[in-house]
């Protein structure tokens, strides 16, 4: 599979502070890639460098396995920043000055606002316009010349309930088009909804990288206790099924891809072999203990 970007030990230097230490990873083409982590991660220096806005303290990237150069930054749409319109124009007129400085996209300003959603509103002036809307223009603005690729930093950032489920369901519209997308965010759920593979960033170090249902795979939990534990443990280990087994202080852990535990058949194991279970309980380990396990919060 082709990639669209590579990072090959980009590190960043902020006077003595680190914000990027050693990160490698690369974006597959046609993926929704999320960079992930808490804010002061390294997640918006990636993309200022990625987008040549930074240079590197050391390390280097390709896009398409070739050196950046501008020509090559020209097929990339991007939305790192506060969307900078014209308060007193419409959409339509905004979007006519975007097409004029990139030199490009002028017969698309219909269709990139009917892809947003915005037509009915074209002739509506940007200060009419909900935050929403506004992000949603932002995006329009970026399709503009078509691009493979879309970078956004934090798309979803400020916006209430309505804004956020309107942003995720478009960028999942232009991944099924064959766009490769590439965002920061700090919220677990985002990647979750709407990425297929995920970086994990935190103070500036590459904790994991790959796809979304390697890194955030969440799983079934189910522990066990009896009064002779040690025994307990021997007899769980023929148990089928099971990735992991770990041995607490009052109870055994057994950990199972999700929706795979079965308590009947455990129960039975254990009966058949002489053990009588005082504590049988299932747990799910979600997203976000996992995420706060990888980032150690």
């Amino acid at each position: 599979m082709v990639n669209v970007l590579t990072l090959n030990g980009i590190t960043k230097y902020y006077g003595r502070i680190c914000a990027l230490n050693n990160v490698s990873f690369s974006v597959p083409q046609g993926c929704v890639f999320g960079i992930l982590g808490p804010n002061g991660s390294g997640k918006t220096t990636m993309l200022g460098i990625v987008m040549d806005i930074l240079k590197p303290s050391a390390g280097s990237f390709t896009f398409m396995d070739q050196a950046p150069s501008a020509a090559m930054r020209k097929r990339i749409g991007t939305l790192l920043e506060t969307p900078n319109f014209y308060h007193y124009l419409s959409a339509e007129r905004n979007l006519r000055i975007a097409a004029e400085i990139k030199g490009k996209g002028f017969e698309q300003i219909d269709s990139v606002l009917q892809k947003v959603n915005l037509y009915h509103r074209k002739t509506s002036k940007f200060s009419t316009y909900s935050l929403g809307m506004k992000q949603r223009l932002a995006i329009a603005s970026c399709l503009l010349g078509d691009p493979d690729v879309l970078v956004f930093d934090e798309p979803t950032n400020g916006l209430d309930p309505v804004g956020i489920a309107e942003i995720r369901e478009l960028i999942k519209n232009l991944a099924t088009e064959g766009k490769t997308i590439i965002m920061a965010s700090h919220l677990l759920d985002e990647v979750e909804k709407v990425c297929t593979h995920v970086a994990i960033l935190k103070t500036g170090n590459l904790i994991t990288a790959g796809h979304v249902d390697d890194v955030l795979v969440n799983e079934d939990i189910v522990e066990v206790s009896a009064a002779d534990l040690l025994q307990l443990e021997q007899v769980l280990q023929s148990v089928a099924n099971y990735k992991e087994i770990k041995k607490q202080k009052d109870f055994v852990q057994l950990y199972f891809a999700p929706g795979t535990a079965n308590m009947e058949l455990i129960n039975s194991h254990c009966y058949s072999n002489g053990i009588v279970l005082n504590h049988l309980q299932l747990k799910k380990k979600s997203l976000e203990t996992k995420f706060l396990e990888l980032t150690n919060q």
